[in-house]
């Protein structure tokens, strides 16, 4: 009787300390995410759903083309340096 009272006093403690976790739920430690998710207006912009996107296909690939082929940088500026007087000749 004593062994049963010991061992039912102890499973009681045992279970009270399983039931005090660190965290509130299970998914404790995403607050950022949940953070983030919750100060978001619209994740979904209305316009995204527009299929009817208007544009030339000419100048789209001509946009493309220079990405991809970038046109030469221009010179640089004609540097002159003058040696010597100025030209000018006093008397």
């Amino acid at each position: 009787m004593i062994l049963i009272l010991c061992a039912s006093a102890l499973s009681g403690c045992a279970a009270d300390y399983l039931n005090h976790y660190d965290s509130v739920t299970l998914a404790a430690g995403d607050t950022q995410k949940y953070n983030s998710l919750l100060q978001t207006i619209d994740p979904l912009n209305p316009n995204s759903r527009n299929t009817k996107i208007e544009g030339d296909g000419a100048r789209a690939a001509a946009v493309a083309q220079g990405y991809k082929y970038p046109p030469p940088p221009p010179p640089p500026p004609a540097i002159t340096v003058n040696v010597g007087g100025s030209g000018v000749t006093t008397q």
